[in-house]
């Protein structure tokens, strides 16, 4: 048994035809099946939007019906969603909530991830964990007392009212502080013998660097103000300062709801993330893999 496992182990060390064949063979294999696996999970994730697309187009009878193509597809349930509420104003209202959130957030958070990655001070790791302690909070937990803060602020019914509130994240700074920290200190060093101080660090050294997951955190800190209902339903009244998920309940009353048009105008708003995530991708996938090389 033992001379055979060495001449086996001599004819896979010589490259023998036979063992290289077989070789590729089982890495093929492998591959098709990691292959395989990837295309029905891309599938099973995409069949809720197909499906979302596709009962846009059918009418209020056919929105229920077990066969997922419409028959007369009815291009018009766009224009009457667009139409039947002032949607214009909505995205304009969303687009300014959600690219000034992100804006202050990828600002303040590259801010405290530089200041948590390279900075020695007293307290560093125990403020860092109390940080991050904070993920652990539900939303809902602190949705009142942040209400009455707001209410005595005189911020109900404006954008800083819904603005502030998310203007940095604790997700941010943990992403932005394990990603800072792959770059090498010596760097830093360098800039300050040069002369450089500590703002013009994190300008020219920390944001060029950090690129990668700066656009991981815009692409998270936008969907999710994008998608935000809970905090501009408690918030906000008036009915000009409504962002685009607000306005989509519109299309739901005591008694009913306007599925088709509901759907068309979903449809819509999900066009601006898929084309901030198109610009992004590479950025995003890049910073997601790198913010984990280092905890």
């Amino acid at each position: 048994m033992d001379q055979a496992m060495q001449r086996a182990l001599r004819e896979a060390a010589a490259g023998r035809p036979g063992f290289r064949v077989g070789g590729q063979l089982r890495r093929l294999g492998v591959r098709a099946l990691f292959f395989a696996v990837l295309v029905l999970g891309a599938i099973v994730l995409t069949i809720p939007m197909v499906w979302t697309v596709l009962a846009s187009l059918k009418t209020r009878a056919e929105i229920f019906s077990p066969s997922w193509l419409p028959a007369e597809p009815p291009w018009s349930n766009y224009t009457a969603a667009m139409t039947a509420a002032p949607f214009g104003r909505y995205f304009l209202n969303s687009a300014l909530i959600a690219t000034t959130t992100t804006l202050s957030t990828l600002f303040f958070a590259s801010l405290a991830g530089y200041g948590f990655a390279h900075y020695d001070f007293w307290g560093r790791d125990l403020l860092f964990m109390a940080i991050l302690s904070t993920l652990m909070v539900p939303f809902q937990v602190i949705m009142v007392p942040l209400y009455i803060l707001v209410r005595d602020l005189g911020w109900l019914n404006s954008y800083q009212g819904i603005i502030v509130p998310g203007a940095l994240s604790a997700f941010g700074v943990f992403l932005m502080r394990q990603f800072i920290q792959t770059i090498p200190g010596e760097l830093f060093d360098a800039a300050r013998i040069d002369g450089a101080s500590e703002f013009g660090i994190y300008r020219r050294i920390v944001l060029p660097l950090a690129r990668p997951a700066l656009s991981a955190l815009a692409i998270f800190t936008f969907l999710e103000q994008w998608n935000s209902l809970l905090w501009p339903l408690i918030v906000i009244t008036d009915r000009e300062l409504r962002p685009l998920q607000l306005g989509l309940s519109e299309f739901s009353t005591q008694y009913a709801t306007d599925y088709p048009l509901l759907l068309a105008a979903s449809v819509v708003s999900l066009l601006p993330v898929i084309v901030l995530f198109l610009v992004l991708r590479r950025q995003f996938v890049r910073g997601i893999v790198m913010s984990g090389l280092k905890g």
